[in-house]
């Protein structure tokens, strides 16, 4: 939450801290409050981060099993759109058939997939490099 609000939050310091008449500590002053910021984007991803570990330990498929089921969402969502919407329209025009306009999604699909994927790449990229491997592993289940 706090994330989405810093663009906001950093004009509004900019100008906080341009009102101070002395050039050090204009500078202390927006060098504090840059420190205060990130402090406070730390402890907020360290939060999310312990309420990401405690769902995924969670025996309950409800609690655990959302990140995944969004996941088979997105998959049988672009199976539809482009196997089976084009398959059955092929196959019923290949027999002569009229087949009524099936419905098709719309691109908020790509905005689902691509954060999905972008994700995935940079957890591979870590893997690849030996990154965070430790501090993930509970999260595992002994895999």
């Amino acid at each position: 939450m706090l994330a989405l609000l810093l663009p906001a939050l950093a004009p509004i310091l900019e100008r906080l801290t341009a009102l101070i008449p002395d050039p050090e500590a204009r500078a202390r002053a927006a060098a504090e409050a840059q420190a205060q910021l990130l402090t406070a984007l730390q402890t907020s991803d360290a939060a999310q981060m312990g309420v990401t570990a405690h769902e995924a330990e969670n025996a309950s498929l409800f609690v655990a099993g959302w990140r995944p089921a969004v996941g088979w969402v997105c998959a049988a969502a672009l199976a539809y759109q482009y196997l089976a919407v084009p398959l059955l329209s092929w196959g019923f025009a290949a027999r002569g058939l009229h087949l009524p306009p099936l419905p098709t999604l719309d691109g908020s699909l790509w905005e689902l997939l691509t954060g999905m994927l972008g994700l995935g790449v940079l957890r591979s990229f870590e893997k690849a490099r030996g990154v965070a491997t430790e501090s993930l592993r509970p999260l595992t289940r002994g895999r």
